[in-house]
């Protein structure tokens, strides 16, 4: 029997939430029964040089292509729908997070069946309608999601997976970055949405100094300046700390009391937010704003979600967490880890979408 040939597409590494999790899924498809490609339209960012090192073909070049001037998008179209046919592909799984069809209009004209992850609850404008009249199959990564596909019979939730294998606190020595304090941590790609100012205002309305937060995340954008300042405004400089980009976060979560993703409910908002799955998956306890995304993670655990953008709300579940004994504090971040192991390891991922695959061509 032939392998089947996948092409996933995606944007760039640079970013590691999807891009981590597409690398799992390539490295853990069964290499006899699958041939893997890659195409992303950059290779810049230090994670691409991890995905090189799985010695599989990765094309550097754009998938996608501008609609306008629609007179023009066939004849535009032409060189990806060459790509595709030449390289003979079964399935091409997207991986973008925008609402193009022209990639799914490529792949129509060059035979092959087209999958794409929806990753963001953004939802509404006609393209995202007609990418996914057009696709083959949807891929949905929580509950909320389903619904926007009600008229479409092809689609299945298949939740994020990660290596829990990798993210285990078993790997570190728990070492306290400055003893007798109360480390929070937050590790975002940071943009407005994911609303960091929350957290580092309940900090404030604490008014602890053995409170210390780190926040993870590339700070050099105008958002980041914007917390930066907010950090100086409040006096907090002694207690939060911007450490930028990190490519493993594991020994800061591993180092920390409690992990807490503050995002708005607006925007964007969240899909399947791994850096709070993989937070949990080392054991560490959580809290997340109660909105799409977090609150399908943490749905058997609604006492650690909060009211999103409401200081006062998580400054009160914080000082809760930090009366908690430390033996209480592990014993919930044991409870997760197993969650996590059971409902979200990259087995049942991997798993989940060979068999979408082989369906999909047989």
């Amino acid at each position: 029997m032939s392998k089947i040939k996948i092409l996933y597409t995606i944007p760039n590494f640079d970013t590691a939430g999807s891009g981590k999790v597409v690398y799992d899924l390539v490295k853990g498809l069964d290499k006899n029964k699958f041939e893997v490609e890659i195409a992303c339209s950059s290779n810049k960012g230090a994670f691409f040089k991890e995905v090189e090192k799985l010695g599989i073909v990765i094309h550097i070049r754009a998938t996608t292509t501008p609609y306008r001037p629609y007179n023009s998008l066939f004849s535009r179209l032409k060189p990806t729908i060459l790509f595709f046919k030449t390289n003979n592909y079964d399935i091409i799984h997207s991986w973008h997070w925008s609402s193009d069809w022209t990639e799914v209009l490529a792949a129509r004209f060059a035979g092959a069946k087209w999958v794409y992850t929806k990753k963001a609850m953004s939802w509404g404008n006609r393209h995202w309608k007609i990418r996914s009249y057009l696709a083959n199959f949807i891929i949905t990564i929580n509950e909320e999601m389903r619904d926007y596909f009600s008229y479409k019979k092809k689609q299945k939730l298949i939740p994020l997976g990660i290596d829990t294998n990798y993210y285990s606190p078993e790997l570190f020595t728990k070492e306290r970055v400055k003893k007798n304090t109360f480390h929070i941590i937050t590790v975002a790609n940071l943009v407005p949405v994911k609303g960091v100012e929350t957290l580092i205002r309940a900090v404030k309305k604490l008014d602890d100094k053995t409170i210390n937060l780190t926040v993870l995340g590339d700070n050099k954008n105008d958002y980041g300046c914007f917390l930066q300042t907010l950090t100086k405004e409040l006096h907090l400089e002694n207690q939060v700390t911007f450490l930028g980009k990190r490519q493993d976060v594991r020994p800061f979560i591993a180092a920390s009391d409690l992990y807490v993703i503050p995002t708005l409910n607006e925007g964007r908002k969240e899909g399947m937010p791994m850096a709070l799955v993989e937070a949990m998956s080392m054991g560490v306890p959580v809290f997340g704003s109660d909105i799409s995304g977090i609150n399908y993670v943490l749905k058997d655990f609604k006492n650690l979600l909060f009211e999103a953008g409401a200081t006062a709300v998580l400054a009160k579940k914080i000082l809760e967490m930090q009366m908690l004994t430390s033996h209480k504090r592990d014993e919930l971040g044991n409870e997760l880890r197993r969650y996590v192991v059971e409902n979200f390891n990259d087995t049942l991922f991997i798993k989940a979408h060979q068999k979408l695959y082989s369906e999909l061509v047989n």
